[in-house]
């Protein structure tokens, strides 16, 4: 909608985890370089976390790009299933020929399937998403995975991927021998200000933005401030964005319109209680004090007492809490 009139090739700000669109930090470069030197070292369990939003999944798929067709992979990204679902989907993601039916079929066909490949000169990645999910007996049993090897080495790279929790996890007494057995963990840390600033252009760069300063300093500002550095929070505001942007026919997005997009994306604020009365009680209100005044004033009109005006005024506050609730 907003590409031609920003003079964009594609859109910037997708949710969706393009490795092309991928910013690498300092912590996310070296998460990157660990993770493919672990796999192509054959070491067992790699764990790498990350708040909710801060792109492990884009990471991930530059991650299988980087391995270059030099490992076979069974990538997993529905933690709920039990284990036997687990391995269910892992043969037919590697496309293991005749797996079998019974759970020591499968396995055997699984160990047959990873001495082909390393006999091809191939390994074998395991990548779990979402893995905080898995509860303890299923980790137990991915573990067990991780005996298939040769008296030189692991058959099995296994990769758990997860949000923080995940490593609380991985603390439990009863996941102690799973523990002895990671060989790296890495995690990925929320952008800095100045790191959004840098994330926000790298996208419009890639996007084909001619115009690389489309929002305002203090737009930026306002952008890293509210995403808290979160990649997915900056993605869904800067969107935003650009439709109000472009519905205003506003070349350069300054702070006002972000303020605009953060309320559209919080909804209506709160207020407080006082100030909520209903359109009715409003009215209600309205022709009670008109009610009041019109029969004071017709008092006084008939009475021989001629009243000062704070005497008036008082009793139309009497009158008033009298009528009103």
């Amino acid at each position: 909608m907003y590409l031609t009139f920003y003079g964009l090739n594609e859109k910037p700000f997708n949710t969706t985890p393009d490795p092309k669109f991928l910013y690498l930090t300092p912590g996310h470069r070296e998460a990157l370089a660990q993770l493919v030197y672990s796999v192509r070292e054959n070491r067992g369990f790699l764990v790498l976390t990350g708040e909710v939003g801060t792109g492990k999944t884009t990471l991930l798929q530059a991650f299988l790009r980087r391995l270059d067709g030099k490992a076979a992979v069974a990538y997993v990204f529905n933690s709920m299933l039990p284990f036997e679902g687990l391995l269910e989907y892992v043969l037919e993601e590697l496309k293991v020929p005749e797996p079998g039916s019974s759970p020591a079929q499968r396995l055997l066909a699984l160990r047959r399937f990873m001495l082909d490949r390393r006999r091809a000169g191939q390994s074998t990645v395991l990548v779990l998403d979402e893995a905080q999910n898995l509860d303890v007996p299923t980790l137990e049993r991915i573990r067990m995975l991780s005996n298939f090897e040769t008296p030189t080495e692991k058959l099995l790279q296994i990769l758990l991927v997860g949000q923080p929790e995940l490593r609380a996890k991985l603390q439990r007494p009863e996941l102690r021998q799973l523990q002895q057995r990671i060989e790296l963990q890495c995690s990925l840390p929320p952008l800095s200000p100045e790191q959004t600033r840098d994330y926000i252009e790298t996208r419009l760069r890639v996007a084909g933005a001619r115009v690389l300063d489309l929002f305002s300093d203090r737009a930026q500002t306002r952008i890293a401030k509210y995403s808290r550095g979160i990649p997915r929070r900056v993605n869904i505001l800067c969107d935003h964005c650009l439709v109000i942007g472009y519905a205003d026919q506003r070349r350069r997005i300054g702070v006002d319109v972000v303020d605009q997009a953060i309320a559209a994306l919080d909804g209506p604020a709160r207020r407080p209680a006082r100030q909520t009365t209903s359109l009715v009680g409003a009215m209600r209100e309205r022709w009670v004090l008109g009610a009041v005044a019109a029969a004071v004033l017709a008092g006084v009109a008939v009475s021989p007492l001629r009243l000062e005006a704070t005497q008036f005024l008082t009793l139309v506050r009497h009158m008033r809490d009298l009528f009103l609730p």
